[in-house]
């Protein structure tokens, strides 16, 4: 991914969302014939000259100070995710270059045992994922729950099944939203890692195969993934409304385990209960000594 091309589109389409009612720039009427901010405008409200304002949207952050950037996060009122997209956009712009920039490989590889055992121990629903949304490890319950997902080899991406698979939008009723977020979660991850292959070959599979995808990727969108309630429905278990957590692990700073809660005695912990007694077996066609010793995953 060029990164001069990534800094533009998203600092444009920062610009181009922000009225200038909202930014609190005079309008005293009549035609614009821009979208959202002009660029003189922008520069006004960063305290910077146009001329370096526009060198910026042109994608040259070589050089930007911190403080440059904190004023232009203000100016274009960048939320917390945004603004650390910008900050992950002007690292990479300003890291030492090679003679031609590293394809580096991210293969999916399997997590430790110790996190397989982590989540072998949580009483709900719970995966383990990297930032280009590869399921890489689930426990029971949350094979049961990502069954039409879930592959021969335990393991599926989400932004794939989001966008390829259509059972995904009976699975998410909100699917729209549920699939804004992923991808720019994805988009999010992007700018830390712009010379991750898989990543670039995975996003290039989506926009040839996905409008839906290529619309959402274009808009630039990002994403910190704290927290998020989603209502599923489950072909066996039927509506479920779950909160996701995000645990990071500082040993494997490049996964995150997902946990999903629920409220208890509400019809979601009666359906997980049965889904728990349905759940088919682990990939490999067995159970683990602690898998069988542990109590039921819903029982309190």
């Amino acid at each position: 991914m060029d990164n001069r091309s990534e800094v533009r589109d998203f600092l444009t389409t920062r610009r181009e969302r922000l009225t200038p009612e909202r930014a609190g720039v005079p309008f005293f009427g009549g035609r614009r014939r821009v979208k959202g901010l002009r660029r003189e405008e922008v520069a006004m409200l960063a305290g910077m000259s146009t001329d370096y304002y526009t060198r910026l949207e042109r994608g040259n952050l070589t050089g930007v100070s911190h403080s440059v950037l904190d004023a232009l996060a203000g100016a274009l009122q960048l939320d917390e995710a945004e603004r650390t997209h910008l900050f992950d956009l002007a690292e990479t712009a300003n890291a030492p270059k090679p003679g031609s920039p590293p394809r580096r490989v991210a293969r999916r590889t399997p997590v430790r045992p110790g996190v397989q055992r982590v989540l072998d121990t949580i009483n709900a629903p719970a995966y383990a994922r990297n930032g280009r949304m590869d399921v890489l490890a689930t426990n029971r319950l949350g094979r049961a729950l990502f069954a039409d997902a879930v592959g021969a080899t335990g393991g599926f991406n989400l932004v794939r099944y989001l966008f390829l698979d259509p059972r995904a939008q009976e699975f998410y009723p909100a699917w729209r939203t549920v699939a804004a977020d992923s991808v720019a979660a994805l988009r999010t991850y992007a700018g830390r890692n712009p010379y991750d292959r898989v990543l670039t070959d995975l996003v290039g599979e989506l926009s040839t195969r996905s409008e839906a995808f290529r619309t959402l990727w274009a808009t630039h969108n990002v994403k910190l993934h704290h927290t998020a309630t989603k209502t599923m429905h489950h072909a066996i278990a039927g509506d479920l409304e779950l909160t996701g957590e995000a645990l990071h692990l500082p040993g494997d700073p490049d996964l995150t385990i997902i946990t999903y809660t629920w409220e208890p005695a509400s019809p979601t912990e009666q359906a997980l209960t049965f889904l728990a007694s349905w759940n088919p077996q682990p990939v490999d066609g067995t159970t683990s000594q602690h898998s069988r010793s542990r109590r039921d995953p819903t029982s309190r």
